[in-house]
């Protein structure tokens, strides 16, 4: 495993701002987009961090992706959105999104929002936690490039379809379920193939349906779709309930996609340079909507601290709730620096040249 080195927030977020900039996004757009990103490694989730500027810097030379784009609406009412995104960037996009699903639940109560034909849109609980933070409870999701191989089968029928749920108790603290509907997602096959690690035994399989742990080929035969790809939540067959993360990948879609009209199921497709076309789900409901807001976090703080204060199993340190590491690590990151790896510190560098941005870290 190579060697994290710790940037300072800030001045990873800005070079990530300026190199979003160079790419030809406006200001704003740039902000949130690196925003985003950053945090996911502030977090400890680098499979969604900067490691993927360069898919982005890809996608916009290519113009698969594009700043400045103004979705289309497609449908609206006082609680429901159903947008054509038009190719903008997911990233910011989606935090617009977010912010007027969230803008609608404050008068309404609830409201909901479909998005079609937009790009990578980073961690779903960045967006779940956008409501969370408002007294509500927030709901993320994104629908990506076939890469999971339904229960019996051998080829990749849906994507890793994250879901994200987010609750607020009292003092800052966070309920955060976000979780890929797949036992992994790709970005993590993707740190496992630059560290040149083998798979764990139960994460993939390869195009003849049995267990792989060779990275390197599952991300060729995925991209190439020659067969093979992630198992579904629970894992392979039915006896751990693979079957479960199988249909909830399909929700997902049908959240998605298929009420927004949009691409779903093994007709999402990546290319060897960027990302496909994907799909979201945002949704927003106010506390109130249920008894009172303050009763309503009181209680989440006893269920929080019930669970932190769990006895822990033999050999291990302590028990978490859902999003408990992520905002210890994210505390972290704001005292020591964003942890990246050196070969993701080697490509910032790399793209920074290109474009004549000043990287973070100079080697």
């Amino acid at each position: 495993m190579s060697q994290k080195i710790r940037i300072d927030r800030v001045r990873l977020e800005q070079f990530c701002t300026d190199v979003f900039i160079k790419l030809g996004l406006p200001q704003d757009e740039a902000q949130d987009s690196a925003e985003i990103l950053v945090a996911a490694d502030a977090r400890g989730i680098e499979s969604h961090g900067v490691g993927r500027l360069w898919r982005y810097k890809n996608g916009l030379q290519k113009g698969i992706m594009k700043g400045g784009i103004l979705p289309t609406t497609l449908q609206e009412t006082p609680i429901s959105l159903v947008l054509d995104a038009n190719g903008a960037m997911g990233l910011s996009l989606s935090k617009r999104t977010m912010a007027k699903t969230i803008e609608k639940a404050r008068v309404a109560g609830a409201a909901f929002s479909s998005v079609r034909n937009s790009n990578h849109f980073g961690i779903a609980g960045f967006y779940s936690e956008m409501a969370a933070r408002e007294d509500m409870i927030g709901i993320g999701m994104t629908n990506t490039a076939a890469l999971g191989v339904p229960t019996f089968g051998r080829k990749a029928m849906f994507g890793t379809n994250p879901i994200a749920f987010s609750i607020p108790a009292h003092d800052g603290r966070i309920f955060t379920l976000d979780m890929a509907t797949t036992v992994v997602t790709r970005g993590k096959i993707e740190v496992y193939d630059r560290e040149n690690k083998p798979l764990p035994s139960g994460w993939a399989v390869d195009t003849r349906g049995k267990g792989t742990s060779d990275a390197h080929r599952l991300l060729e035969d995925m991209l190439y779709q020659r067969g093979g790809g992630l198992l579904p939540l629970g894992g392979e067959g039915e006896l751990l309930s693979g079957y479960k993360g199988y249909g909830l990948a399909e929700v997902v879609d049908i959240l998605t996609a298929i009420l927004s009209g949009g691409v779903f199921g093994q007709a999402v497709i990546d290319s060897q340079a960027t990302s496909a076309r994907v799909c979201h789900f945002f949704g927003a409901l106010r506390l109130d909507l249920f008894r009172d807001a303050e009763a309503i976090k009181s209680d989440m703080d006893r269920l929080l601290t019930d669970l932190e204060m769990a006895e822990p199993a033999e050999g291990c340190e302590r028990v978490y709730y859902a999003g408990l590491k992520e905002h210890e690590a994210e505390a972290e990151s704001a005292h020591f620096g964003v942890p990246i790896s050196e070969k993701v510190a080697l490509q910032l560098k790399q793209i920074g040249e290109e474009l004549g941005v000043e990287p973070p870290i100079i080697s």
